[in-house]
């Protein structure tokens, strides 16, 4: 099932999406979600969840590891982004002007929405708790990152706009094997990543065995599983995003996800 929320009569609704039709559902994906035989169009596709939590997963792709100069960490590197970075599919990625940035970077990823309460979750069960995979654009201000960051990565991640995810949700049963998935970034149609999450150094079970030892995972608890290699601080040069640029994300059984990039409005409120 491909589950997503979308604009109807002005109003946030499930739906799911089936052959290129989009069909209202009644419900919720957490507490039980049945489709209608009422069609619609979707002329505006929201992110397909409002996430409780965001996890953000480092250096998960030994290759990528390798072209950013670290070691194969020996355990998940994990940080967060606010749930207000969420951004809908097609929306348009801000680069920050308030706290200004010129090094702000695309990463494909494999992200994961947590189905129901998750905790001490072990590698036979974890997969259990998946409601369904989506793609995503840990966008990140390498600056803020890095820089200005205090010695943490948050605060470069979690700028507004800056979680691009969707086109929907992919319920595990049409998703046999999320660690054998072909993922690549378009930036103004050209191919910048391309590997596959077979190359992850943590499983998405392994993942979320790690996230569930200390933190209780809620539904709607998104992990962004980590980025592979290609990623523009990598480049020679480095290849930032600039405002005109516009960014896919492609993950194979998934789909496509499209963002534009633009500026920060400096404008009150």
């Amino acid at each position: 099932m491909r589950i997503c929320r979308l604009l109807f009569e002005n109003e946030p609704r499930y739906a799911v999406e089936r052959e290129g039709a989009f069909y209202l559902c009644e419900g919720t994906p957490f507490m039980g979600l049945e489709p209608t035989q009422q069609r619609v169009e979707a002329e505006t596709l929201l992110a397909p969840i409002v996430p409780s939590t965001i996890y953000a997963i480092g250096l998960n792709y030994r290759a990528h590891a390798v072209e950013m100069g670290q070691p194969i960490p020996d355990y998940p590197v994990v940080t967060m982004k606010s749930p207000t970075a969420l951004l809908d599919p097609g929306g348009v990625i801000r680069l920050p002007r308030f706290l200004p940035s010129d090094s702000v970077d695309y990463e494909c990823e494999l992200a994961v929405v947590i189905g129901r309460t998750c905790k001490n979750a072990t590698p036979e069960n974890a997969l259990d708790y998946v409601l369904g995979y989506t793609a995503a654009n840990d966008v990140s201000a390498r600056d803020w990152q890095k820089i200005y960051s205090g010695g943490q990565w948050c605060k470069g991640k979690t700028f507004d706009t800056f979680c691009p995810f969707g086109p929907w949700l992919v319920t595990p049963d049409e998703l046999s094997d999320p660690d054998q998935l072909a993922i690549r970034t378009e930036l103004n149609g050209v191919v910048v990543q391309s590997s596959n999450t077979a190359d992850m150094i943590f499983s998405v079970a392994d993942l979320i065995c790690f996230l569930s030892g200390s933190t209780t995972l809620a539904p709607g608890t998104l992990i962004l599983t980590g980025t592979p290699i290609g990623v523009g601080a990598a480049q020679e040069p480095p290849r930032f995003l600039q405002p005109g640029d516009e960014v896919v994300v492609e993950i194979e059984g998934i789909g496509r996800l499209f963002n534009s990039v633009g500026e920060e409005s400096l404008q009150p409120g």
